[in-house]
């Protein structure tokens, strides 16, 4: 019996694909930490066991508590799943390994080797590969990662499950450019970045059509006012979100995940970010733009560059195919 643990949005997205191909060929259950409370309305059609999760001043500080004061939840448990670099992933990692059960690690390797960025995904990446098993990397670079920390386990090349989600698209092309704006590592400066962005809209508004999709977190919402060129819109379904990238003409984000999903559907895409994990894509597909004072010119550089041709350098969209293979003769 494998434990398949998620507490995020994102998590759960990487790790639906597994799902659907592990049905009928290998047992597991799927618990929630709670790390995103409200994630369990998307979650349909499974059976989901949800962590009790006891009140404190840090919801994350009581996740780890919780996860760890819960034994229960691992009973019959051969080896346990986590995907990415959340609380919730080390959290359950750590338990795991104080009860000497198998960890699989999904989406390793990722490095900026920078622990204040991202924060705290970076040291709990670190963390967990030290702990794991099996480590399933999406590219060669993330398994090189690995090698050169002398990490013990099984290591994978298998590419990223979440580009499994995308092989039903047909990329498009309109007017559109889709922005994304979260990241903790941003929020001080989130009025600067939506000045920028504003700033862009209201200069190529008679060619492009600019949506941010806000993200619900206050230090993202109170600067909302900025955007006045800017369609702002509530957050939407995954699916319907993956319709907007597949048919828009340029992405603007702070998200690293969204290189993966904007190389694979051939777009453009600019990274507000010092840093990234995901650096096979740079040059190519993606820029990085460390300052907001750098957005305008990128941009418009961005606009002027032929769209990107070639094998997207994150997987093909059969990840899931390649891990249940890799399971069946490890456990």
């Amino acid at each position: 019996m494998i434990l398949m643990a998620f507490g995020t949005r994102p998590e759960y997205i990487k790790i639906k694909p597994l799902i659907k191909e592990m049905q009928g060929k290998i047992p597991f259950r799927l618990l929630f930490t709670g790390q995103h409370v409200d994630l369990l309305s998307d979650v349909k059609d499974q059976d989901v066991v949800k962590l009790e999760i006891k009140d404190g001043a840090n919801r994350l500080d009581s996740i780890v508590a919780s996860v760890m004061n819960q034994g229960h939840v691992f009973d019959g448990v051969e080896a346990v799943l986590v995907q990415g670099d959340t609380t919730s992933v080390f959290a359950i990692a750590l338990a795991a390994f104080h009860r000497r059960i198998k960890v699989i690690h999904l989406e390793a390797g990722l490095r900026t080797y920078d622990k204040e960025n991202p924060y705290p995904e970076e040291f709990n990446r670190q963390a967990v590969s030290r702990i794991a098993d099996i480590h399933l990397c999406p590219t060669p670079d993330a398994a090189f990662n690995l090698s050169q920390e002398l990490v013990g386990g099984s290591v994978y090349v298998v590419g990223n499950t979440v580009l499994d989600n995308l092989t039903h698209l047909t990329p498009t092309k309109d007017n559109t450019v889709v922005i994304t704006m979260h990241r903790r590592e941003n929020h001080e400066k989130m009025d600067r970045w939506f000045k920028a962005l504003d700033h862009i809209a209201k200069t190529f508004s008679h060619e492009y059509r600019f949506i941010l999709p806000i993200h619900p977190n206050p230090n993202v919402q109170k600067h909302r006012h900025l955007l006045k060129h800017v369609e702002v819109i509530d957050p939407v379904p995954y699916e319907k979100f993956l319709e907007m990238l597949a048919s828009c003409s340029y992405v603007i984000t702070d998200s690293g995940g969204l290189q993966e999903e904007t190389s694979f559907l051939g777009k453009h895409s600019i990274v507000c970010r010092k840093t990234t994990e995901r650096p096979e894509g740079l040059g190519k597909f993606s820029a990085l733009c460390p300052r907001p004072e750098l957005l305008f010119e990128m941009f418009g550089n961005m606009i002027r560059t032929p769209d990107p041709v070639g094998e997207c350098p994150y997987g093909d969209g059969k990840s899931a195919e390649r891990i249940v293979k890799i399971l069946l003769e490890e456990l």
